[in-house]
């Protein structure tokens, strides 16, 4: 059985829309695949790729907090 940790949610298609960047703007600016943004965005990663974290915090003009958000296991 496996023990529930929590999950976290990449909020990045909602800073998207914050900050009026479409997918195609942010895949130029961060020198990144689209379809990997797109994966960011519907929050289709397993793995979080810190270079990639650093990249879009840095082109977003965001932290880290904003990207990111932690929701712990429900208690039993």
């Amino acid at each position: 059985m496996e023990e529930n940790y929590g999950h976290i949610e990449i909020r990045l298609n909602e800073l998207l829309k914050q900050k009026g960047l479409s997918k195609n703007k942010l895949s130029y600016k961060a020198e990144m695949n689209w379809k990997q943004i797109d994966n960011y965005c519907t929050n289709n990663i397993t793995r979080l790729d810190v270079y990639v974290l650093c990249k879009l915090c840095t082109v977003l003009e965001c932290e880290i907090q904003d990207l990111l958000v932690f929701f712990p296991p429900e208690k039993k």
